[in-house]
């Protein structure tokens, strides 16, 4: 704790020092903050606040692990003029996210049934390390998916204009040469779209078991005892391998520039340069990809949920609530001291949380700001919250993605036997599908953080509030 400084009960300081251009500031209660000692989380903080460019701090959220360069939960913003980008602020799950669809479902409707639910959802994605789906992408077709992301699957008959407009940055960020993705990446991404993958990626039934705040859930269109089903994938292959090409350049890049680099994970370009901006070309296209994906997965939810209950999407009143980007560098304005700035704003395990009155934020949320989707695990809890103007204020406009991890999968899986975890959380009236008992040891309850610490820090550190709760019931897992 000596390297830390206590702020308050939620907010901790790594004072500058040594390469240091600004300070460190980490985001937790005293129980994250223990949680966080265990890790190379403020080795981490210290390294990323010698990035050149870096404005007033470099964050860490309270979901915070160690990580490729950034830590996972790292928040750091670059000033366009003399600032760099850096692979490792983003990560290889380019766009891993969330989206949250909701029902007019009561789930007390669905005792007795969640199982075959469950399973009826699971036959429609494609699940598991290297699955494939039956949306099937000629090359031109694949190049045309990367530059209009979400666009491109609602135009293909997979949903609606109006999950376009729930959906962060419209589901596309700007592409300006989808030549700057190397063959293999195309190549793999010619037959993932519409798959879950592995790891800690699910589509989730949920009940909402408690409401916080009225006014937000109300604009939300969230109630208790409503049915919800929660989405978190990514980018698949493609993305992977978009950030891994690009590290390669990078590195290269970053000793043409002469940029001193006290972990060579942190390679990065200053922005204003070619491999810069063949990145940002890249790494948006493998976004817009990723918006895609989960586009088309929640259409497979749709017409599973209107199979099984023989209704419309009308009539069941199937509605994307919103969908967030949690590994993404982007350019935005920020207020920086009193001005104006355009700032590249790194996210790495973090997720957006715009206030209210953003222009960015959807027209029916503006009044009482972004929502904002935690993913719990697969036995506690998710949360949905409300973005405060605080977080504009200190953290360019972000908050916390998720539980975080505790323990390494390797060491999850010394623990106890996915049969096992199967059968406690069925005990637990969880419903459970998955391609391999193998994940289900990996992503065990007992392998993150409570998610509750999590959000009470963020909340009680003001940079977003609680909503809703929701309580899973039935999930599957790659």
């Amino acid at each position: 704790m000596s390297e830390l400084e206590k702020i308050d009960d939620y907010r901790w300081r790594v004072p500058k020092s040594g390469q240091m251009l600004v300070e460190g500031i980490i985001y937790g209660n005293g129980k994250i903050i223990e949680q966080i000692k265990s890790e190379r989380v403020i080795e981490q903080v210290r390294n990323v606040a010698c990035l050149p460019g870096i404005v007033r701090a470099s964050l860490a959220m309270p979901d915070a692990h160690w990580g490729y360069g950034f830590p996972i939960g790292g928040v750091a913003a670059m000033d366009e003029d003399g600032g760099v980008v850096s692979p490792g602020g983003v990560g290889y799950d380019i766009n891993c996210g969330c989206r949250l669809l909701a029902t007019a479902i009561d789930a007390n409707d669905l005792k007795g049934r969640v199982a075959a639910l469950t399973s009826t959802i699971f036959q429609r994605i494609p699940s598991g390390v290297g699955s494939r789906g039956d949306v099937h992408l000629s090359g031109a077709q694949l190049k045309r998916l990367l530059k209009s992301g979400a666009r491109w699957a609602v135009e293909s008959g997979f949903g609606v204009e109006s999950d376009l407009e729930h959906t962060e940055d419209g589901g596309t960020l700007p592409v300006g040469d989808v030549y700057a993705l190397s063959d293999r990446a195309l190549k793999r991404g010619t037959d993932q779209i519409g798959t879950l993958g592995s790891g800690n990626h699910f589509v989730e039934l949920q009940v909402i078991d408690k409401v916080f705040d009225e006014e937000a859930a109300q604009a939300y269109g969230l109630y208790e005892g409503q049915l919800t089903v929660m989405i978190h994938s990514g980018s698949r292959g493609l993305g992977y391998q978009v950030c891994d090409d690009s590290l390669k350049s990078m590195a290269r890049e970053a000793v043409r520039a002469r940029i001193e680099l006290p972990d060579r994970q942190l390679a990065c370009a200053p922005i204003d340069s070619k491999a810069a901006t063949d990145y940002f070309s890249a790494m948006n296209a493998a976004a817009n990809f990723a918006w895609c994906n989960r586009q088309v997965m929640m259409h497979r939810v749709r017409e599973a949920l209107e199979d099984y209950f023989r209704a419309s999407s009308a009539s069941l009143r199937l509605r994307l609530v919103y969908d967030v980007c949690h590994n993404i560098a982007k350019r935005e304005e920020h207020l920086v001291e009193g001005r104006l700035r355009r700032l590249v704003v790194h996210r790495k395990g973090a997720t957006r949380a715009f206030g209210a009155g953003r222009k960015e934020v959807p027209s029916r949320y503006r009044q009482v700001g972004q929502p904002v989707l935690i993913p719990g695990d697969m036995g506690r809890a998710s949360y949905v919250l409300a973005a405060n103007a605080r977080a504009m204020e200190e953290t360019f406009g972000s908050t916390c993605h998720g539980a975080g991890r505790v323990m390494s999968r390797k060491a999850a899986l010394k623990l106890k036997s996915g049969a096992k975890v199967r059968e406690e959380l069925e005990k637990r009236g969880i419903s459970v599908q998955c391609a391999g008992l193998k994940t289900l040891s990996e992503e065990m309850p007992e392998a993150y953080k409570d998610v509750t610490d999590v959000v009470d820090s963020v909340h009680g550190a003001g940079i977003a509030r609680r909503v809703v709760r929701m309580r899973p019931l039935g999930v599957i897992k790659g």
